[in-house]
């Protein structure tokens, strides 16, 4: 099967069906592999036991802006490509991404509670991924105001697009404002700066965490295509049955 022949739901459907039951047993898999090494992971010197935290936030830090970049990707294929499946992949996507934005916040306040003396501080990566979290639920409320499909997704489409000029922000922020939040320790210029103790358990929970994304996603997709089609043959159902009524109105019948 191509790639293009997904643009057809009904393949699409097909193909996940098969694809999902292998999906949840390697997220299974991997998230309890990532749990025991972040459970047996030594402490820190300085941060003790709570340091472990950081196996939780950080995958969901970076999902939060990964998942936005997929939306993303989704509104181009909205408005520019016209890819059927497009809206169904952005919309979605948003309650996934929103999750894991909420589980950044607490669990970043949780960490920083012991390190800075304070749940919040009101610096410029901490507000960048509030702004984050708030536009998820921005696009959640204006997909479900729009009664029309077509208009909903155009206009979140759009939303998504200029709500994707935060990723830079909150990616950079740590470099270009002074904050509580440290700097990139993993993905940067001269290699991690994590000991293999703490960086091996964290990067088997970051690929767990994007393939239970990815089985949401895919679970997500499926029961919104469906729920589609269901409308579908509701409104053709209603339409049918007012023609019928109509027909068979004393009003209709020739005098």
């Amino acid at each position: 099967m191509k790639i293009a022949d997904l643009a057809n739901p009904t393949r699409f459907l097909s193909l996940t069906a098969r694809l999902l039951p292998y999906l949840v047993a390697g997220t299974t898999i991997v998230l309890l592999v990532g749990l025991y090494l972040s459970a047996t992971a030594p402490d820190d010197y300085q941060q003790g036991a709570t340091v472990k935290i950081m196996f939780i936030h950080v995958p969901n830090a970076w999902l939060s802006t990964f998942v936005w970049a997929v939306m993303s990707v989704a509104a181009l294929g909205t408005l520019v490509w016209r890819h059927p499946l497009a809206d169904v992949a952005a919309k979605t996507a948003a309650p996934i991404g929103a999750s894991f934005t909420f589980l950044a916040l607490v669990t970043g306040s949780l960490w920083g509670r012991p390190m800075w003396g304070t749940y919040w501080e009101w610096d410029a990566r901490l507000t960048s991924v509030l702004i984050l979290f708030l536009m998820y639920l921005g696009l959640m409320a204006l997909w479900r105001a729009v009664e029309d499909p077509s208009r909903a997704a155009r206009a979140a489409a759009v939303l998504t697009l200029v709500g994707a000029l935060n990723l830079p922000i909150i990616k950079f922020s740590v470099d270009w404002w002074n904050t509580l939040h440290q700097p990139a320790s993993v993905f940067r210029m001269g290699g991690p700066t994590l000991d293999r103790a703490f960086l091996i358990p964290l990067m088997v929970m970051a690929v767990g965490f994007t393939l239970l994304f990815i089985t949401l996603h895919v679970a997500a997709m499926r029961n919104e295509i469906l729920r589609r089609r269901v409308r579908a043959l509701q409104m053709i159902q209603a339409r049918a049955s007012a023609t019928e009524l109509s027909a068979a109105s004393p009003a209709s019948q020739p005098a």
